[in-house]
């Protein structure tokens, strides 16, 4: 099982509802991305913050920062607006190439998912038009790339 499914699979059994975005949502709208972080969104509930913590914890995974959830959560425009920290990134304690950002400058609740499968896990992605939205206002240089290939697929 890929580190990916490995992340959805714990989400889903958590119930903590989720969108793959970034690279990996990229790809799975048939446009070829290499990255190695999963990027994903979550509902802006304290709830879903506090579950996801928990639920990245037991499967090996720590914040990079010392917060916790419920700081993420209190604290979330501060950290956009005075920290410039727009995602909240855990990493896999047994292998460093394994990181999750959680983006926190969009809410699940604001958007439309799709369902992709890769081997026998059901992930839910970003919807190929909100994703174009989401890249397009990150405005990056690699952002913009996506979206001139997704647009054109």
């Amino acid at each position: 099982m890929s580190a990916l499914e490995k992340v959805c699979t714990c989400f889903e059994k958590n119930n903590i509802p989720y969108a793959l975005v970034g690279g990996y949502a990229v790809a799975l709208h048939g446009v070829p991305r290499g990255t190695f972080d999963m990027d994903f969104i979550i509902r802006f509930r304290e709830n879903d913050f506090i579950a996801l913590e928990a639920a990245m914890i037991s499967i090996g995974f720590k914040s990079r920062l010392p917060v916790s959830a419920k700081e993420v959560f209190q604290f979330r425009q501060e950290y956009i607006d005075n920290r410039n920290l727009i995602a909240w990134t855990f990493i896999n304690q047994t292998n460093a190439m394994e990181l999750v950002d959680i983006v926190l400058t969009d809410n699940l609740e604001d958007v439309s998912t799709v369902n992709k499968i890769i081997g026998t896990t059901k992930i839910q992605v970003l919807s190929k038009a909100d994703l174009i939205n989401m890249k397009k206002r990150a405005g990056r240089p690699q952002d913009l790339i996506d979206v001139n290939f997704l647009e054109r697929k």
